[in-house]
């Protein structure tokens, strides 16, 4: 588990390259939180964000994602 997980992307990289496991990365509620300020600023969209910042754990390598924007995404995926 690689935690916080967007700032250390290179981290998850290289636990998935060098450990050869399951690797795990955990968004942080102030992660979480930083993209919702930014929403609500008008500065971003959040669903565009949400699912880019999930998408570069995935790049990464993380087999699985803990992340506060589950049920978000999970109904996103599902439209």
């Amino acid at each position: 588990m690689v935690k916080p997980g967007m700032p250390y992307l290179d981290v998850i990289r290289r636990v998935k390259d060098e450990l050869k496991a399951p690797t795990f990365a955990y968004q942080v509620s102030g992660e979480y939180a930083m993209h919702h300020a930014a929403a609500q600023n008008g500065w971003l969209n959040l669903e565009h964000v949400m699912m880019e910042s999930l998408i570069s754990f995935k790049r990464a390598g993380a087999d699985g994602i803990l992340t506060y924007f589950a049920m978000d995404a999970a109904k996103l995926l599902n439209q």
